[in-house]
């Protein structure tokens, strides 16, 4: 599993079953934040995230890690990175630190505590926000240069294709008569993203936001915040840009060219990642079908996704990787 993953075995670690409103209130009075009992639990998949009401001051947010996801040293590497941004006065929202640590421990379960932060979805058809957008992260790149995660895994075609593609083809997920059609495509999709990579050549890998798109950015009047850095990991700079783009092909031209033209006044880009965008969105869709699937057995995803794993599913799923297959021959979005 590498060593960015837990070694205990699932009997060794509790289950979000467990994870009762008295163990999650009983978790925050272990640090010394007594609440006064008000519990909202807020939206999130992968980890538990709550808002609770404290006996003094406003409401804290404290985040439950899935267990066996990360070691513990992966997630303090992240927490680290954080707090470099915030040192430099980069609007993210970082993990509290409490009596000397940022993660804790209860009953099994690790978790961290954040301040609330409010805000609004960015408005990204306005070029101004782009821009401002770019800046931001522009500046969270040029602090993520800077060193290289340790213990955080890359970004590259063997985690989010190679093991997804295998993991999903193994694990009887897909219908058999759809079986033959999606295991060609997969691997058609695949072999697009080798000859994109091919074509990229050598680009630098930093430390990234990861999972950068709109539900992770709350805007105020004082602008952008990131929230969410659970992702975190090396990749090309581009991975934190492209999930900024709609639409149509000079839609995505025009907002590309809209972040940059706030990201290079802190950090240069490569304009050879740009043969990355679809290699990268290829990726991200092959990936996000194992992830519900390595899922499944937790019993909030089928209430959550009642419509995966149906035929209907996995059709889609075909006919966007063909699309795919076709986006990653045509040639890059061209920005000046």
């Amino acid at each position: 599993m590498g060593r960015t993953m837990l070694s205990m075995n699932a009997h060794a670690s509790p289950s979000f079953a467990d994870l009762t409103p008295e163990t999650v209130l009983d978790a925050l009075d272990s640090t010394g934040q007594f609440s006064d009992g008000r519990l909202l639990a807020l939206n999130s998949y992968e980890n538990r995230v709550y808002q609770i009401g404290m006996e003094q001051g406003p409401p804290l947010v404290a985040k439950f890690y899935r267990p066996q996801r990360w070691t513990d040293a992966a997630i303090l590497e992240e927490h680290v990175f954080v707090a470099d941004l915030v040192e430099r006065e980069i609007p993210v929202v970082p993990p509290l630190v409490i009596a000397g640590s940022t993660l804790h421990h209860f009953k099994g379960f690790r978790f961290a505590v954040f301040a609330k932060h409010g805000g609004r979805a960015p408005e990204l058809d306005d070029p101004a926000t782009l821009e401002w957008m770019g800046r931001f992260i522009g500046r969270i790149h040029a602090v993520g240069a800077l060193a290289p995660y340790r213990e955080r895994p890359t970004l590259d075609l063997a985690s989010f294709g190679e093991e997804a593609r295998d993991y999903l083809l193994s694990h009887d997920f897909i219908p058999p008569d759809l079986l033959s059609a999606y295991r060609s495509v997969v691997n058609q999709a695949l072999d697009g993203v080798r000859r994109c990579y091919e074509r990229a050549g050598d680009v630098a890998l930093l430390r990234l936001h990861g999972d950068c798109h709109c539900g992770n950015v709350l805007w105020t009047d004082v602008g952008p915040h990131f929230v969410d850095f659970d992702d975190s990991r090396m990749g090309p700079a581009v991975q934190d840009l492209w999930m900024l783009l709609s639409g149509e092909r000079r839609d995505m031209v025009r907002q590309f060219s809209d972040l940059l033209a706030g990201y290079e006044d802190f950090m240069d880009f490569n304009p050879r990642e740009l043969h990355l965008v679809e290699a990268l969105r290829t990726l991200r869709l092959i990936h996000y079908a194992a992830w519900l699937a390595r899922r499944w057995d937790d019993p909030a995803f089928p209430l959550a996704f009642p419509w995966f794993n149906s035929q209907r599913y996995w059709q889609d799923r075909i006919l966007e990787l063909r699309e795919q297959v076709a986006l990653m021959d045509e040639p890059p979005l061209w920005v000046n």
